[in-house]
């Protein structure tokens, strides 16, 4: 196959380009600058501009790209870069994906399982509507505007990630040096859940999703079974042998992170509805087997 990817350099792209070019398709990657090889596309989201013959022949489109969260204290600057990175790239990969005489079979487009707002102990699905809260709402706007490739009949996936377990980016990457280190601990109470996926599994679950006809609107991609940041503390310190006594208690968090310190502390109670109504099968669907995964052990 021939595939599409925004985003191509973060944590997920990269791995995912990887496992395609592994198994023999040809990944194009989409590219802000100008393309210097003959494997990237150019886009510019802020002039929603992609250049849509170098979309041409493709099976799929993977749009993964947006501004990092957790990057940067939540200003009100950083907090319209957040949603118009998801929204105006969305808006103008789907409008790119809709003006093709031959358009890719599927679109899918990321998002956060922060849809569901925070859930508490109550377990949600991919039937729940949204919830509340800055990152609730840039979801449902980063969703909305993949309109104009659904309008044209492009079978299109919104994928709602949680916590990816990788030794090397995202959240996670930030927490396993500070468990070798032995300051690992829970965070706040440490009653929050957290819905976290392994990085092998969620590559296999966006191949699968390219791969499922069926498939298509808001799907889940976090383990079959959340747990707590207790139970992921204690878990850390058990893979990686180190003592985790430590805990960071809710004001100090959020007198360092201010806003983003609410989502950190939020519990997000995410199952994976439709990946397992569909067949698909967790490679490591524990969180220990996940964590040891992200070492390569």
């Amino acid at each position: 196959m021939r595939i599409a990817v925004t985003g191509s350099s973060g944590l997920i792209g990269s791995a995912l380009v990887r496992s395609l070019r592994t198994d023999g398709h040809e990944a194009v990657r989409l590219v802000r600058s100008e393309p210097s090889a003959p494997d990237e596309v150019r886009w510019d989201p802020d002039r929603q501009y992609v250049d849509t013959a170098g979309l041409i022949g493709c099976d799929a489109v993977v749009h993964l790209a947006g501004a990092g969260v957790g990057d940067h204290r939540w200003t009100a600057a950083y907090k319209k870069q957040i949603r118009e990175s998801r929204v105006l790239g969305t808006a103008a990969i789907a409008e790119a994906v809709a003006s093709m005489a031959t358009p890719p079979r599927v679109l899918i487009s990321g998002s956060g399982v922060n849809f569901y707002g925070d859930t508490g102990d109550r377990a949600v699905d991919e039937k729940d509507p949204p919830g509340d809260g800055f990152l609730a709402e840039v979801c449902q706007a980063w969703e909305e505007a993949t309109g104009a490739a659904e309008e044209a009949g492009v079978r299109t996936a919104h994928v709602r990630t949680g916590l990816v377990v990788a030794q090397h980016g995202g959240a996670w990457g930030r927490l396993f040096p500070l468990y070798k280190a032995g300051l690992g601990g829970r965070l706040g109470n440490g009653r929050q859940y957290w819905s976290f996926i392994a990085l092998h599994d969620h590559i296999a679950a966006l191949r699968h999703i390219i791969d499922t006809p069926e498939l298509s609107g808001p799907v889940n991609l976090t383990g079959p079974e959340p747990i707590t940041n207790r139970e992921v503390n204690a878990a850390m310190a058990r893979v990686l042998r180190r003592p985790a006594l430590f805990a960071v208690p809710a004001p100090v968090l959020k007198a360092v992170l201010g806003e983003f310190a609410d989502d950190v502390l939020g519990s997000f109670r995410v199952r994976p509805g439709k990946l397992l109504d569909s067949g698909f099968a967790f490679a490591f669907p524990e969180i220990d087997g996940a964590i040891r995964a992200a070492l390569g052990r």
